[in-house]
């Protein structure tokens, strides 16, 4: 499994990232290239833009995926994308996860015999950024699915939004991607990025279940929208609770409401809208005391 040091996460070495297991190194050279270019005044000019590459991932002998990614926590990715497709049981006996960097694949081995050519047949192609792919039985994984009615105090969401808004990040220096952060609380405790909200949230899919992570006490951050994809990979994870940024789609937040996910959107400074499960939305914190978001000045490139 990939290490500290292996993609130059950083832990405890910046005063913005203490609280992080896992954070975002920005100036990690190999998920960014420099790109000349010329601006609106006619000046060359040098920007750093984001690096994106295919990852083939394989469960045991099956080719299951293609995924464009930026190329970091490939064995998260394909742990989480498997185990939110349903290919990979909660209790699943995982013998080994081998990554070759050059072919550019991972493979997933199991000691349960796979076969998932049918259910290979039947794709749905999502409105996730890079062309996410779930399967036509999407909704089959929810059922029996039971969340934890765990209480999101309000005070939480406001000191989550500006820690992690304040976090160094690829999305800062490069713009052209999404962020995902699993939460504890009002702490940020796992921070992913990728060129794909879903890839993201299947990195932190991927280290919960290396690591054992419990579920029913986190909330799951995201900087994209709430659209159906991103409600039913954070229910399959048992995470009650769904905050972005950004806005909904109608069909996301039914799915919420089905399954009983707390869904916060538009979540910048003072200001959000929770869309499922308000009765367990504790507000502690005054609105009028939380300071409007400032405009970023960070940022060097466009979503």
């Amino acid at each position: 499994m990939p290490n500290a040091n292996q993609w130059g996460i950083q832990l405890a070495q910046n005063p913005d990232v203490t609280d992080y297991l896992i954070a975002p190194d920005p100036a990690a050279a190999r998920l960014t290239r420099a790109v000349r270019g010329v601006d609106h005044e006619g000046r060359e000019t040098t920007l750093r833009v984001v690096e994106e590459r295919p990852l083939t991932i394989f469960l045991n002998g099956q080719e299951i995926v293609t995924a464009m990614t930026i190329g970091d926590y490939p064995e998260y990715l394909a742990l989480g994308f498997l185990r939110n497709q349903g290919m990979l049981r909660a209790d699943e006996d995982i013998t080994r996860v081998d990554y070759d960097e050059e072919l550019e694949t991972v493979v997933v081995r199991t000691a349960r015999a796979t076969d998932y050519e049918d259910k290979m047949r039947r794709k749905t192609r999502t409105s996730g950024c890079a062309v996410g792919t779930v399967f036509g039985d999407m909704m089959e994984g929810l059922e029996g699915v039971t969340l934890a009615q765990t209480p999101v105090r309000s005070s939480w969401l406001y000191a989550l939004s500006a820690k992690i808004n304040r976090t160094p990040s690829l999305y800062l220096e490069a713009g052209a991607i999404h962020g995902t952060v699993l939460c504890e609380g009002d702490k940020p405790l796992v921070y992913m990025e990728d060129v794909g909200r879903h890839n993201a949230v299947d990195k932190i899919a991927g280290w919960m279940l290396s690591e054992g992570a419990e579920a029913q006490d986190k909330i799951l951050y995201t900087t994209g929208r709430l659209t159906s994809e991103m409600v039913i990979k954070t229910a399959m994870m048992g995470i009650p609770v769904l905050a972005s940024r950004s806005g909904f789609t109608a069909w996301g937040v039914e799915i919420a409401q089905q399954v009983g996910l707390t869904l916060i959107g538009r979540m910048k400074g003072k200001r959000f809208v929770c869309l499922s499960g308000e009765d367990r939305l504790i507000r502690d914190a005054d609105p009028a005391l939380i300071d409007d978001e400032p405009k970023r000045s960070g940022r060097k490139g466009g979503v």
